[in-house]
């Protein structure tokens, strides 16, 4: 799950789907998407909320603009406490590129949960948007990625290195350069696009909502100076040098892949909301069920005009991905789809290395929430009491999917896909 999110999260920012009908693009959404400022933005935003109702091209817009505004929470919130993307698989959710400030305020555990508790939770508002635009809407929308963005570091702007060309661009390299300019970077998002940017919401909000199962205080206090090295943390006295910390990279110096290991070491979260565990597989599931309709919607279009996301009958070659999409990546696609809802059903149990004869259940390491200990689930003890016998996935099984996409590789079109 780890890694899936994290690969999710250097390209959550790549593919926004940004609305419209089709006949007639609202004049606040157009406004919304081109905004200078976040008092701009927010107000179109209103202005769609309001018309959300009755007209499904504003839903549909909203949706979006409050997915852009709760990523914008999470960076704002970073960057307010000097955050230091440390561009690790093993953080998924804070791989944003804030820039840097150079006069942060100090963070305790309690504002680093309220954070994600207002990402989450915002990321819910934009799914239950996006959610209540009916699948005959006839959704059109052409947006400028060049030109949409959220406000990173908190002026109130929303300027063009702060752009979601920009973004993309910079997950690549691990920080924006102002300098950058991009060019003219537009798509056609549809109604199944619509579907598409919903299930990254729930994905997003999986992994948030897993976290705030659990309690990661002991890790927070023993090793999140790596991420925060000016925000006052317990051992920033001690362990942060006196330059804080200059790299992005969390294997840049020594100190900071010392800190990495301790973070691995202190995944050890007693659970405290249970519920938040169980809700984490249920998004998974409506991502995946999100990810069906997206299919069946791109499957049954027969325009071929600014595709995000084409379907084989749609030629071309996407600009940002560089990739083509062919029938037998579609039907592979969907055979994962398969594959991952019945591990998440517990239908197909999940392999262990050094285990034989049982898999992992991974229904019930969801709804039947023990601490979660990452070292001793790799080495075996923390994943025991989710052992069953029963049909295993194999490495075949997964092999003979990730054949069929060819040498781009499974895990580049599953970042597109979802």
């Amino acid at each position: 799950m780890m890694m899936r999110s994290a690969i999710f999260a250097a390209a959550f920012f790549a593919c926004l789907p940004m609305p419209s009908a089709w006949a007639e693009m609202p004049e606040a959404a157009k406004a919304m998407f081109e905004a200078k400022s976040v008092a701009d933005r927010n107000t179109a935003l209103s202005t769609l909320e309001g018309a959300a109702a009755k007209d499904p091209a504003s839903a549909y817009a909203a949706g979006a603009g409050e997915f852009f505004t709760a990523l914008e929470i999470l960076a704002s919130g970073l960057h307010r406490h000097g955050f230091e993307s440390p561009q690790s698989f093993m953080l998924p959710l804070m791989r944003l590129p804030v820039p840097d400030n150079p006069n942060p305020e100090p963070l305790t555990y309690e504002e680093f949960r309220a954070i994600l508790v207002a990402f989450r939770d915002q990321l819910e508002k934009s799914a239950a948007t996006l959610g209540s635009v009916p699948a005959s809407a006839d959704i059109g929308m052409v947006v400028d990625l060049t030109h949409a963005g959220i406000d990173l570091n908190e002026d109130g702007n929303i300027a063009p290195d702060e752009s979601i060309a920009a973004i993309m661009a910079s997950l690549s390299r691990g920080s924006v350069d102002p300098n950058d300019t991009a060019p003219s970077l537009a798509f056609r998002f549809d109604r199944a696009d619509g579907y598409w940017l919903q299930g990254y919401a729930e994905f997003l909000m999986a992994q948030a909502d897993f976290w705030l199962a659990h309690d990661f205080r002991t890790m927070f206090d023993g090793s999140f100076h790596m991420l925060f090295p000016r925000a006052k943390l317990p051992l920033q006295d001690a362990l942060v040098p006196p330059d804080g910390g200059m790299s992005g990279n969390i294997f840049a110096s020594e100190w900071r892949f010392a800190d990495f290991i301790s973070l691995v070491h202190l995944v050890n979260w007693p659970v405290i909301e249970p519920e938040r565990r169980q809700a984490a597989r249920r998004h998974l599931m409506e991502m995946i069920r999100l990810s069906r309709e997206d299919w069946k919607a791109i499957l049954a279009e027969t325009d071929n005009d600014r595709e995000w996301l084409p379907g084989p009958q749609q030629k071309g070659v996407n600009p940002l991905t560089g990739l083509e999409v062919g029938e037998q990546q579609v039907a592979a696609w969907l055979a994962t789809l398969t594959m991952a809802e019945d591990l998440l059903e517990g239908r197909v149990l999940l392999p262990h290395f050094r285990i034989t004869g049982k898999g992992i259940n991974m229904k019930r390491f969801f709804d039947e929430p023990k601490p979660f200990d990452l070292v001793l689930s790799i080495t075996g003890p923390a994943i025991a009491p989710y052992l069953e016998s029963g049909k295993i996935l194999t490495s075949d099984d997964f092999d003979q999917i990730q054949r069929e996409f060819g040498g781009a590789g499974f895990l580049t079109f599953a970042l597109w896909f979802n």
